[in-house]
């Protein structure tokens, strides 16, 4: 029987923010990027915000020429960021929710609701010949409406998943994710998944076979500050089988 392996895209965010702490030139994000793919990761995400709180355009220019893997830029569909990084041409271009006032992407797309404005950035993005994926939570309403835009990908929030405090609550969110990916994948996406996933977590999102990537960051560069990044980013491919 053949192995199966998910790819490991790593994102990176996290490195800049250390070094925007102090507005300094270290950590570079761009030099992390190649220790992680010296390491085996598959891919380099990073999230471009409004606010520029962690990753700059520098960082992005940079990625894109240096990387020899994949690189996916996450971004809010506005008319700066559509231009800018139509411009630099990433692999993919994954369009997430964004607030200023959050920490974090705190939830998927509202694809349904946001269907015209989204169908023309990704047809902007495809016009530029960049694949398109779309951030969503595990609801299958939310699945159907990617299917009228013509992205080609779609990533599956696991936010609520990873921040379940039982068993009984992770297993209701997991089977969530896994029958979106079912119909996501049922529909002819390429399904990814992420968001809050850890070490300990992430096993039974690689058990549902049709996530083919995962995008991890924060845990696994919370780990490199102990263990450093090399060997963070093979701990994690190493549970992604």
């Amino acid at each position: 029987m053949k192995t199966r392996f998910v790819r490991l895209g790593v994102n990176i965010d996290h490195i800049a923010t250390i070094r925007e702490a102090r507005k300094a030139n270290e950590p570079d994000p761009v030099a992390a990027a190649v220790l992680a793919e010296i390491a085996g990761a598959d891919g380099i995400t990073v999230h471009l915000r409004g606010d520029r709180r962690h990753i700059q355009e520098r960082d992005v220019r940079l990625l894109r020429e240096i990387i020899k893997t994949r690189l996916n830029v996450e971004m809010a569909a506005t008319t700066e960021m559509i231009k800018l990084i139509t411009g630099i041409k990433p692999d993919t271009a994954t369009f997430v929710p964004e607030r200023r006032e959050e920490v974090t992407t705190e939830g998927g797309l509202d694809v349904a609701l946001n269907a015209n404005q989204l169908s023309r950035s990704v047809s902007a993005f495809k016009d530029a010949g960049i694949s398109v994926s779309l951030f969503v939570d595990p609801d299958l309403d939310q699945i159907k409406a990617c299917q009228k835009l013509g992205a080609g990908k779609v990533e599956i929030n696991t936010g609520k998943y990873s921040d379940a405090r039982t068993a009984d609550l992770q297993e209701m969110e997991l089977e969530k994710i896994r029958n979106a990916a079912q119909l996501a994948k049922r529909l002819g996406f390429e399904v990814l998944a992420g968001h809050g996933l850890t070490y300990s977590n992430v096993k039974h999102i690689v058990a549902i076979e049709e996530i083919e990537e995962l995008n991890i960051g924060h845990n696994l560069i919370a780990r490199a500050a102990f263990v450093g990044l090399d060997r963070a980013v093979r701990e994690m491919k190493a549970l992604l089988i």
